[in-house]
């Protein structure tokens, strides 16, 4: 696997659990980790706006954040293509991370006079800071359409989505990467095989 240090996040999954699996996608190199440390997870985490991460100081993830988020993707990614598969789902490894529990819910008055309700998560440990995605991605296998989730159609691509758009026709992780490269070879097809017949 390519391990150069790649820290654009792509939020193109439509769900938290997906844009988790998204940190790893194909390239024309091989597939890309856009995870290289602790605080690449906790810079991912703070982006999709979940838990601790929020708010936190720089410098501020726990050690083995690295390691257990990549431990948290791959069972989630394992878990995804299960269901989608109609498989039988090993949920151990989810539910081990579910259970670093600890969160709780507060509420906070608003300066209209109302109030909001929040759920806070502890931030000792690597598990406590991924309690929000494993969260997530519990929600998502028990309550998520998975005729909905689907994989880019592209060959080259790796990325997941969850398609909300109106008609469910979404085929594409993105129309700017995926949909777009289609077009162009698509077109170019044609033109070839337009100048082919031509040339008979």
């Amino acid at each position: 696997m390519n391990t150069s240090h790649a820290p654009e996040f792509r939020e193109l999954g439509d769900h938290v659990a997906l844009d988790m699996i998204n940190t790893v996608e194909q390239s024309s190199a091989g597939p890309v980790d856009r995870w290289q440390s602790d605080a690449d997870v906790a810079g991912w985490l703070a982006l999709a706006g979940v838990g601790a991460a929020q708010g936190a100081a720089p410098g501020a993830a726990p050690a083995g954040l690295l390691e257990s988020a990549r431990g948290l993707r791959d069972t989630v990614r394992e878990l995804v293509a299960q269901r989608k598969a109609q498989a039988p789902l090993a949920l151990s490894a989810l539910n081990r991370a579910l259970a670093a529990g600890g969160s709780h819910l507060e509420l906070a008055p608003v300066d209209d006079g109302s109030l909001v309700m929040s759920r806070r998560y502890p931030s000792q440990t690597a598990a406590q800071w991924l309690l929000p995605v494993a969260e997530a991605a519990a929600d998502l296998l028990a309550h998520g359409d998975f005729g909905l989730v689907r994989k880019c159609e592209s060959d080259a691509c790796s990325l997941w989505f969850y398609d909300r758009t109106r008609s469910h026709k979404r085929r594409w992780c993105s129309m700017a990467l995926c949909g777009n490269r289609h077009k162009v070879a698509a077109f170019r097809q044609r033109e070839a095989a337009d100048a082919s017949a031509k040339a008979k």
